[in-house]
């Protein structure tokens, strides 16, 4: 680790410095303020901010002489959000988590107020087969994935969600009533993972965990599954902290700030 971190270019570490110190504030600042911040001379920080200002990636007002950084990072990220794919990013992390918790494993994301799997990877026998592919759609009141995703919901948008799909039992165990969704996405919301306890599919457990962007939403999920003779609830236990850890990881790469 000491021979990796010493070819570090201090130089551009301490204009990262800078970048991210200004970008946690939300309005102009003074020099001052930026050199505090970094913990660096104030002649340091003007020097890099003065590139900066060139470079159009720091703008300076004119009066106050204070500094914020430009939309020219917003046109640097847009440029590299097209060049992401997720299921690129999140497909080596299934597979992974497939191998550590020996069960099947699924990426999905809402589309028209319903889970739509996006990636998957078998795990130790066919039932992922019988419960999710590749393109299959799925409730979202009924799977781990899709309640993760209401949680973006507020609650009128969770009201015409409940009048656009209604809240269909498929099992004896589907949440069927407002009241008892709300409580369970205020639950999920506290424990920071979700399950599908055979509300989906009779025989079936999954624990799914939220992924994140770099604005905070929850763009998208992942879970793993497994027939309940596996899949105890003291097994759900021991594995959900390895599913969130990998939400984290994907999180992460996504430019999510937990901060």
């Amino acid at each position: 680790m000491t021979a990796k971190l010493s070819k570090l270019n201090q130089s551009v570490e301490k204009v990262l410095q800078i970048i991210e110190i200004m970008a946690h504030e939300r309005q102009p600042m003074r020099l001052q303020d930026v050199a505090a911040g970094c913990g660096m001379p104030a002649s340091t920080v003007l020097r890099m901010l003065n590139t900066l200002l060139v470079y159009g990636y720091v703008n300076q007002d004119p009066h106050s002489l204070r500094y914020s950084l430009s939309l020219k990072f917003a046109q640097i990220g847009s440029r590299v959000c097209e060049q992401v794919s997720l299921r690129d990013i999140v497909h080596p992390l299934l597979a992974e988590l497939s191998r550590e918790c020996r069960e099947a494993s699924c990426l999905a994301i809402e589309e028209d107020m319903e889970v739509v799997y996006t990636d998957v990877v078998d795990g130790p026998d066919s039932m992922l087969k019988i419960m999710q592919r590749i393109g299959k759609r799925a409730p979202m009141h009924s799977t781990g994935i899709g309640k993760l995703l209401l949680l973006n919901y507020s609650e009128e948008q969770l009201d015409e969600y409940i009048a656009a799909k209604g809240l269909p039992a498929l099992t004896p165990n589907t949440l069927v009533t407002k009241q008892a969704l709300a409580a369970k996405l205020e639950e999920i919301r506290g424990q920071g993972y979700a399950l599908d306890d055979e509300e989906c599919e009779l025989g079936a457990r999954c624990v799914a965990a939220p992924v994140r962007d770099y604005t905070g939403r929850i763009v998208a999920g992942i879970s793993i599954s497994g027939p309940i003779s596996r899949m105890t609830m003291e097994h759900i236990r021991e594995v959900a902290p390895v599913v969130t850890g990998t939400a984290a990881q994907i999180s992460k790469a996504l430019a999510y700030d937990a901060m």
